[in-house]
């Protein structure tokens, strides 16, 4: 009961901010599901991936077209998640990774509509700018995972395992590249690799100067609009 009054509280005045603390908790979780072993890992993923969808419908729920693809994204993920239990096939977690992927994306651009370029730049839209920066992550670091399916050899230093051991390090790897800071640890070897790497680099560069001149020109435009 109080879960569900907590999410009827979410409105555009505040709706960023839960949806920033609902990506960090999936951060967090993937790194600290590792603890709990290799047989629960993708479990308790899911299971986070399933509340940050929840939170993530009632933060943006007030994009009508989102909320319709949202619902569409739940009904295929039950199915693909009924699908993998019942036949354990390796198109399963191809699936899982592309119907995640859609969603972080579907999410990212909703998200960029209500954040970017128009009306008044308040705290909500600041963590909202947040928010895009760690959806940008999550969509990089399921890409890589989706290339170690296919070139299970592509990154030295992450394993050719499961994508939910792997979630973790592929999200250090993604943030790390995002904001080029290249420790080394883990490092492209394939063409393939090399090439979503430094494509991720490039977006982390240019990520801030985009997101600081739109705030600063949405922060204008409403001035001027309210001062006539």
């Amino acid at each position: 009961m109080k879960v569900g009054n907590r999410l009827k509280n979410i409105n555009e005045e505040n709706n960023f901010f839960y949806l920033t603390l609902a990506l960090i908790a999936l951060l967090i979780s993937g790194a600290l599901a590792e603890v709990v072993g290799s047989g629960a890992i993708e479990r308790v993923l899911q299971v986070t991936i399933v509340i940050t969808f929840i939170v993530c419908f009632a933060s943006l729920r007030f994009d009508k077209n989102w909320s319709r693809l949202l619902k569409t994204l739940a009904l295929f993920w039950v199915a693909v998640i009924i699908f993998k239990l019942i036949f354990e096939r390796r198109e399963m977690d191809i699936a899982m990774l592309a119907l995640t992927f859609c969603f972080f994306f579907g999410t990212f651009k909703s998200t960029a509509k209500q954040v970017l370029f128009h009306g008044e730049v308040n705290t909500n839209k600041v963590i909202g700018s947040v928010a895009l920066f760690l959806l940008l992550g999550l969509m990089w670091a399921i890409v890589y995972l989706v290339v170690i399916e296919y070139s299970p050899g592509a990154f030295t230093g992450m394993e050719a395992i499961s994508w939910g051991e792997n979630f973790s390090n592929a999200a250090y790897f993604s943030f790390v590249t995002l904001t080029t800071l290249g420790y080394g640890d883990i490092s492209p070897v394939t063409p393939l690799a090399q090439v979503v790497v430094y494509l991720e680099a490039i977006v982390g560069v240019f990520y801030m100067a985009i997101v600081v001149s739109s705030l600063v020109s949405a922060n204008l435009q409403h001035r001027e609009q309210q001062n006539g």
